[in-house]
């Protein structure tokens, strides 16, 4: 279901996942790849940098933007522990990413499919082609590990 390359993405994304854990932050990480290259990585930082929109995915979205000196990611997939919320959908969508690939659900505010279904819509103006599962896991363990010791 998953190739090789796409694991190796995703292994990158939780590694980025980790560095959050090891720094208090919620475990999330993601890549923007282009041409089967990382061209930017994302890890929550809502906490250290007290900004609600430091999620994951805008962190990658922004660092891949920049290296390649355009806010459209044309052509460019992004690889994420867990399934983004609405804000991070809509920046997909933005960028015009053209597909995207989840490791874990997130049952109170997943926007691809546990909540809503927002990337089907059909009203958007740019598809977000995705899947799930890669990794899940590994991505739901990390989670559930951070939040009991926060408990």
């Amino acid at each position: 279901m998953f190739s090789p390359k796409e694991r190796l993405f995703m292994e990158r994304a939780f590694e980025l996942a980790v560095e959050c854990f090891n720094n208090e932050e919620v475990p999330v990480g993601a890549v923007v790849v282009k041409d089967e290259k990382i061209i930017g990585e994302g890890r929550n930082k809502v906490i250290s940098e007290n900004d609600v929109t430091s999620h994951a995915e805008i962190n990658a979205i922004r660092d891949a933007s920049r290296n390649i000196k355009n806010y459209r990611l044309n052509n460019c997939s992004m690889y994420v522990t867990l399934e983004p919320c609405h804000m991070c959908a809509k920046a997909l969508v933005d960028a015009r990413i053209s597909s995207m690939v989840f490791a874990a659900l997130e049952p109170k505010t997943g926007s691809v499919v546990s909540i809503d279904n927002f990337l089907d819509k059909k009203i958007l103006n740019h598809h977000v082609t995705y899947n799930y599962g890669l990794m899940a896991d590994e991505s739901s363990n990390l989670l559930k590990e951070f939040f009991k010791i926060r408990r």
